[in-house]
């Protein structure tokens, strides 16, 4: 890998984001969050054949999408501490290694522990890749730049996610679910390759110190809740699970007592300080948890009560993907010309919009309607997500970029890892349990009074969302438009 030294000032003497080689830079690191999201998307649409063929048990397949969504969130701010430590970019590229040895690895998986092991290998590699892409970008680009590459990165996830879908639908369809995991061997090891060439380090070095036992008793207290809240989706309430609950709600509370007494704590809490970074961080957390349980209600409606095949279903949500890729740049660009309250607070609220509308969905309502929802859902987060990433890295001091970038992927994911959860819980409330996680991985349909019943349930799952949503839309407006002044001082 071709590195510069690392001085204290950015690119050696050159303002960063004007170098010959920035545009590769910022392909390279689209390109790490493009697979990153096809595994997202392309993961759900997979999972009935995936069970059929490991004979994975109905009540542990979701681990399949959760563990590795968990083992982000746990690492996110571990390895950006790394990444300060021994540059962000051999981080980066440590993780597109990590993932594609989990990639080909998942291809290769025998049974269900082999299948949720390997996932959370492939885990730990989008970890290094998602955590330390941010502050890559905050590396590359001046302060005044920042939200336009935050929108090109947001194009790198709709991109994906329209790759997920589409590829993914084809490959499980019509060859094997295997090869949705192979096929991010030969992308993963271009993209590899060519980051060893055009990206290098500008940022400077720090001394850093893991917190084990922070990243134990959150992992920890996370796994209990989650376990206790995917057991009721298939269970009823009993002793076992309200063990696991009460267990996970203690243990995160010692990890908030282990983190305050810290000298450098996993969640740098210090950091909630800075007036326009705590908003910012917990508004991406509600819109995570609002917000990928979308993803899971469309297909079970789709699915269950409109009988539609994986792939059929899939296909109508795209045109939301495609039209929120096209958004993100201008929202990016709009973040820098007048700050990124407006741009993620108006997203925000135009996402309460299409959640309004997914929750008007009936038995006969034309499919159209989804596809509409998904656009105006798709503009709202591509208009959220440059915008909020813009915001927490112009707030935080540029010596801590990593750090900051994994808290911001951390929030998101416990929101994400948390969604899928609460959302099986409210729809499945007018319908077993165990029938509605079984419309979710796609291995029945419903027809006639449960149709029904079950739209009925979804319609509670979407107002739930919308509430979410709109928390994380106050959020977002109460942070202000200190950003630049706070930013200023803190470089």
């Amino acid at each position: 890998m071709k590195s510069e030294p690392t001085t204290g000032r950015p690119g050696a003497g050159r303002q960063p984001g004007i170098t010959s080689h920035t545009g590769l830079a910022m392909v390279v690191v689209m390109t790490g969050v493009l697979i990153t999201a096809v595994d997202t998307t392309i993961v759900v649409l997979a999972l009935p054949e995936i069970e059929r063929g490991l004979h994975v048990a109905l009540s542990s397949v979701i681990w399949i999408v959760i563990g590795y969504l968990l083992v982000i969130t746990l690492l996110a701010t571990q390895v950006g501490r790394l990444g300060d430590m021994f540059g962000r970019v051999r981080m980066y590229e440590m993780g597109f290694l990590v993932f594609i040895l989990g990639s080909l690895a998942c291809a290769l998986a025998w049974d269900e522990s082999a299948i949720i092991g390997f996932r959370i290998l492939q885990g730990i590699g989008g970890a290094f890749v998602t955590a330390n892409s941010g502050a890559v970008i905050a590396d590359l680009y001046p302060p005044q730049r920042r939200g336009r590459a935050y929108g090109y990165n947001a194009v790198g996830w709709s991109l994906g996610a329209v790759l997920g879908i589409v590829v993914g639908g084809l490959i499980v369809t019509y060859i094997s679910w295997r090869w949705i995991f192979w096929i991010n061997v030969p992308i993963g090891t271009a993209a590899l390759i060519l980051a060893t060439r055009v990206l290098h380090e500008h940022g400077e070095r720090a001394r850093r110190h893991f917190d084990l036992l922070g990243m134990v008793t959150l992992g920890l207290g996370l796994f209990g809740v989650l376990w206790a809240m995917t057991t009721l989706a298939t269970a009823t309430f009993d002793a076992s699970v309200a063990g696991y609950l009460i267990g996970g709600v203690v243990l995160i509370g010692v990890f908030v007592l282990v983190e305050l007494r810290q000298d450098e704590p996993m969640l740098h809490l210090s950091l909630f300080k800075i007036p326009m970074l705590a908003p910012s961080l917990l508004a991406a957390l509600f819109q995570g948890l609002a917000n990928f349980a979308v993803l899971f209600l469309v297909i079970m409606y789709l699915q269950g009560p409109r009988g539609l095949s994986p792939i059929h279903a899939s296909l109508l949500l795209v045109p939301g993907y495609v039209v929120g890729s096209g958004v993100g740049p201008f929202a990016g660009r709009m973040a820098d010309r007048f700050g990124p309250v407006l741009p993620a607070t108006v997203g925000l609220g135009i996402q309460v919009i299409a959640l309004f509308i997914y929750a008007q969905l009936s038995l006969e309502s034309g499919l159209w309607l989804v596809v509409v929802a998904s656009v105006v859902n798709g503009v709202g987060a591509s208009a959220f997500f440059p915008a909020n990433n813009s915001a927490v890295m112009k707030a935080s001091p540029s010596e801590v970029f990593g750090i900051s970038s994994g808290m911001l992927r951390t929030f998101a994911n416990i929101g994400m890892v948390f969604s899928f959860s609460v959302a099986i819980l409210v729809a499945s409330r007018s319908i077993s349990k165990h029938l509605a996680f079984a419309i979710f991985v796609g291995t029945t349909s419903l027809h006639g009074h449960l149709a029904s019943a079950f739209t009925t349930g979804l319609h509670a799952a979407f107002y739930a969302s919308m509430g979410f949503m709109a928390l994380a839309a106050v959020l977002s407006a109460t942070r202000g438009q200190g950003v630049r002044g706070l930013s200023a001082k803190s470089r």
